[in-house]
């Protein structure tokens, strides 16, 4: 949840953008020959050339102002980053009202975790990166933060959804809206959408780790959801749900249930 305003002000002056009109998914047919695997989406150019997008780096610096592309606008960069990596988020708009967005395609850039690099760059230790901790590291830096966040050049598009209650979460990949608690993004090379799983792992609460063993249900993907192991759990909206969200990193397991 990050408060926002519909307009841009003093204090709300960084944008969520619309996915743009020459943003392309790329295809087996339309694939240039030399890009690599990784890109998903590009630009097409007036000539029906397709492009790579420009990243981060370049929209942080105006690519794409002036186009009527702005959603909302937010007080830190930093929330918009963090957005972008969760692939949805609830506004707290200035009027009083609350306003979704979620995903709505990306610059194709492959995802860079800079939570890692920090840790390979012995800004933080392994055992106690986390969002919060990264977050952290961030306000602290501020003149080290927007270079390092443009180290991650994968760039998000949004659209506007209509807001449901704190427990409904956003539709996602399989195209039904995820349930707190739920709902689990995987990497669908090795997991189909819709499979149920009986997921056995802890959960960092306020109070300590808890048990989390439950079913769950395939119905997300993520640029850094990679492996046959490897899995988020949507937790909801709400301060309890952020801290559980930017704590959780535990190892665990799962079953894929199948038909006998």
């Amino acid at each position: 949840e990050i408060d926002a305003s519909r307009e841009p002000t003093q204090r709300y002056r960084h944008p969520f953008y619309r996915r743009p009109e020459d943003l392309v998914a790329i295809t087996p047919e339309n694939r240039p020959f030399s890009w690599d695997e990784e890109y998903r989406f590009a630009r097409k150019a007036a000539d029906g050339t397709l492009l790579v997008y420009p990243d981060r780096a370049a929209i942080n610096a105006g690519w794409l102002e002036d186009r009527g592309l702005e959603i909302a606008w937010v007080e830190d960069p930093v929330d918009v980053f963090f957005a972008h990596i969760q692939g949805s988020a609830r506004l707290k708009l200035s009027d009083g009202s609350v306003m979704r967005i979620t995903y709505d395609g990306k610059t194709g850039h492959p995802f860079t975790a800079i939570g890692k690099l920090l840790v390979e760059r012995g800004e933080i230790e392994p055992e106690t990166v986390s969002m919060a901790t990264i977050r952290q590291w961030l306000t602290d830096h501020p003149d080290r933060a927007r270079p390092l966040m443009e180290e991650n050049r994968s760039y998000i598009f949004f659209r506007e959804v209509a807001a449901a209650g704190n427990d409904d979460g956003p539709v996602a990949a399989a195209k039904v809206r995820l349930t707190a608690g739920r709902s689990l993004a995987v990497d669908r090379s090795f997991i189909p959408l819709g499979a149920p799983l009986w997921l056995e792992t802890v959960a960092p609460f306020p109070d300590g780790e808890r048990p989390f063993r439950q079913l769950v249900i395939a119905q997300d993907t993520g640029g850094a959801i990679k492996g046959a192991v490897r899995g988020d759990v949507f937790w909801g909206a709400g301060d309890l749900a952020a801290y559980v969200a930017g704590h959780m990193k535990s190892q665990g397991s799962y079953y894929l249930l199948l038909p006998r």
